[in-house]
Protein backbone atom coordinates (compact mmCIF):
# COMPACT_ATOMS: atom_id res chain seq x y z
CA UNK A 1 0.00 0.00 0.00
CA UNK A 2 1.31 3.41 -0.94
CA UNK A 3 1.35 5.93 1.87
CA UNK A 4 1.46 8.80 -0.62
CA UNK A 5 -2.05 9.78 -1.72
CA UNK A 6 -3.69 12.99 -2.88
CA UNK A 7 -4.70 13.48 0.77
CA UNK A 8 -1.16 13.16 2.17
CA UNK A 9 0.23 15.35 -0.60
CA UNK A 10 -2.33 18.05 0.23
CA UNK A 11 -1.33 17.97 3.91
CA UNK A 12 2.37 18.08 3.04
CA UNK A 13 1.82 21.03 0.70
CA UNK A 14 -0.04 22.85 3.49
CA UNK A 15 2.86 22.12 5.88
CA UNK A 16 0.48 20.44 8.31
CA UNK A 17 1.78 18.04 10.96
CA UNK A 18 0.35 14.53 10.52
CA UNK A 19 1.27 10.87 10.74
CA UNK A 20 0.10 8.01 8.55
CA UNK A 21 -1.26 4.77 10.01
CA UNK A 22 -2.11 1.56 8.15
CA UNK A 23 -4.46 -1.16 9.31
CA UNK A 24 -5.97 -4.31 7.83
CA UNK A 25 -9.09 -3.07 6.06
CA UNK A 26 -12.04 -5.47 6.25
CA UNK A 27 -14.36 -4.97 3.26
CA UNK A 28 -17.02 -7.05 5.03
CA UNK A 29 -17.11 -4.93 8.19
CA UNK A 30 -20.55 -3.65 9.17
CA UNK A 31 -19.11 -0.22 9.96
CA UNK A 32 -15.81 0.69 8.31
CA UNK A 33 -15.03 3.51 10.74
CA UNK A 34 -15.67 1.29 13.75
CA UNK A 35 -13.46 -1.42 12.27
CA UNK A 36 -10.70 1.18 11.75
CA UNK A 37 -11.03 2.39 15.37
CA UNK A 38 -10.74 -1.15 16.69
CA UNK A 39 -7.78 -1.96 14.43
CA UNK A 40 -5.98 1.22 15.51
CA UNK A 41 -6.80 0.68 19.21
CA UNK A 42 -8.45 4.09 19.41
CA UNK A 43 -11.83 5.18 20.79
CA UNK A 44 -14.42 5.72 18.03
CA UNK A 45 -14.72 9.38 19.03
CA UNK A 46 -11.19 9.92 17.66
CA UNK A 47 -11.60 7.98 14.41
CA UNK A 48 -13.71 10.15 12.16
CA UNK A 49 -15.65 9.02 9.12
CA UNK A 50 -16.15 11.13 6.04
CA UNK A 51 -19.64 10.94 4.59
CA UNK A 52 -20.64 12.47 1.32
CA UNK A 53 -24.11 13.96 1.23
CA UNK A 54 -26.17 16.50 -0.65
CA UNK A 55 -27.67 19.60 0.93
CA UNK A 56 -30.39 21.08 -1.24
CA UNK A 57 -28.97 18.95 -4.06
CA UNK A 58 -25.38 20.23 -3.72
CA UNK A 59 -22.54 17.90 -2.61
CA UNK A 60 -21.05 18.35 0.88
CA UNK A 61 -18.83 16.49 3.34
CA UNK A 62 -19.90 15.47 6.84
CA UNK A 63 -17.05 14.46 9.16
CA UNK A 64 -18.03 12.84 12.44
CA UNK A 65 -17.02 10.19 14.98
CA UNK A 66 -17.21 6.67 13.59
CA UNK A 67 -19.69 5.53 16.24
CA UNK A 68 -22.23 8.27 15.53
CA UNK A 69 -24.84 8.92 12.84
CA UNK A 70 -25.31 12.22 11.04
CA UNK A 71 -28.55 14.10 11.68
CA UNK A 72 -29.60 15.23 8.23
CA UNK A 73 -31.61 18.21 9.47
CA UNK A 74 -28.62 19.44 11.49
CA UNK A 75 -26.31 18.96 8.51
CA UNK A 76 -28.63 20.94 6.24
CA UNK A 77 -29.01 23.70 8.84
CA UNK A 78 -25.22 23.90 9.34
CA UNK A 79 -24.86 24.90 5.68
CA UNK A 80 -27.95 27.08 5.48
CA UNK A 81 -29.97 24.47 3.61
CA UNK A 82 -33.42 23.01 3.98
CA UNK A 83 -32.80 19.30 3.39
CA UNK A 84 -29.98 16.79 3.23
CA UNK A 85 -29.59 13.23 2.00
CA UNK A 86 -26.74 10.75 1.73
CA UNK A 87 -25.01 10.52 -1.63
CA UNK A 88 -25.11 7.22 -3.51
CA UNK A 89 -21.78 5.35 -3.24
CA UNK A 90 -21.12 5.49 -6.99
CA UNK A 91 -21.70 9.25 -6.99
CA UNK A 92 -19.44 9.68 -3.95
CA UNK A 93 -16.63 7.75 -5.66
CA UNK A 94 -16.97 9.66 -8.92
CA UNK A 95 -17.09 13.07 -7.25
CA UNK A 96 -14.36 12.47 -4.62
CA UNK A 97 -11.97 10.48 -6.77
CA UNK A 98 -11.68 7.94 -3.95
CA UNK A 99 -13.20 4.49 -3.38
CA UNK A 100 -15.86 4.01 -0.67
CA UNK A 101 -14.00 2.89 2.45
CA UNK A 102 -11.11 5.13 1.42
CA UNK A 103 -12.81 8.51 1.01
CA UNK A 104 -10.76 11.32 2.50
CA UNK A 105 -11.95 14.90 2.82
CA UNK A 106 -8.42 15.95 1.83
CA UNK A 107 -7.27 16.07 -1.77
CA UNK A 108 -10.65 15.48 -3.35
CA UNK A 109 -10.96 16.26 -7.04
CA UNK A 110 -13.29 19.18 -6.21
CA UNK A 111 -13.37 21.33 -3.07
CA UNK A 112 -16.67 20.79 -1.25
CA UNK A 113 -18.23 22.49 1.76
CA UNK A 114 -17.36 20.48 4.87
CA UNK A 115 -18.92 20.22 8.31
CA UNK A 116 -17.06 18.68 11.24
CA UNK A 117 -18.89 17.48 14.35
CA UNK A 118 -17.99 19.92 17.11
CA UNK A 119 -17.28 17.16 19.66
CA UNK A 120 -14.29 16.06 17.54
CA UNK A 121 -12.60 19.44 18.00
CA UNK A 122 -12.23 18.70 21.72
CA UNK A 123 -10.06 15.63 21.04
CA UNK A 124 -6.26 16.01 21.29
CA UNK A 125 -5.95 14.32 17.88
CA UNK A 126 -8.18 12.55 15.38
CA UNK A 127 -7.79 10.00 12.62
CA UNK A 128 -9.30 10.75 9.22
CA UNK A 129 -9.16 8.54 6.15
CA UNK A 130 -6.00 9.07 4.16
CA UNK A 131 -7.41 8.35 0.71
CA UNK A 132 -7.01 4.57 0.61
CA UNK A 133 -8.80 1.70 2.27
CA UNK A 134 -6.78 0.80 5.36
CA UNK A 135 -4.96 4.15 5.59
CA UNK A 136 -5.64 6.75 8.27
CA UNK A 137 -4.09 10.17 8.89
CA UNK A 138 -3.61 11.31 12.48
CA UNK A 139 -3.68 15.08 12.97
CA UNK A 140 -4.99 17.84 15.20
CA UNK A 141 -8.74 18.32 14.65
CA UNK A 142 -8.22 22.09 14.48
CA UNK A 143 -5.82 21.58 11.57
CA UNK A 144 -8.41 19.47 9.74
CA UNK A 145 -11.07 22.15 10.25
CA UNK A 146 -8.71 24.90 9.06
CA UNK A 147 -7.52 23.04 5.96
CA UNK A 148 -11.05 22.17 4.92
CA UNK A 149 -12.41 25.61 5.84
CA UNK A 150 -15.02 23.54 7.64
CA UNK A 151 -18.04 24.61 9.59
CA UNK A 152 -17.69 23.20 13.11
CA UNK A 153 -21.04 22.48 14.73
CA UNK A 154 -23.22 19.68 16.12
CA UNK A 155 -24.35 17.35 13.31
CA UNK A 156 -24.83 14.03 15.09
CA UNK A 157 -28.18 12.46 15.84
Amino acid sequence: MSKATRATRMLEAAKTAFTVHSYDYDPDADAIGMQAAEALGEPPARVLKTLMARVDGKPVLAILPSDRQVAMKKLAAALGGKSAEMMKPADAERLSGYKVGGISPFGQTKTLPAVIEEAAIGEPYVYINGGQRGLQIRLAPQDAARLLDATVTAIVA
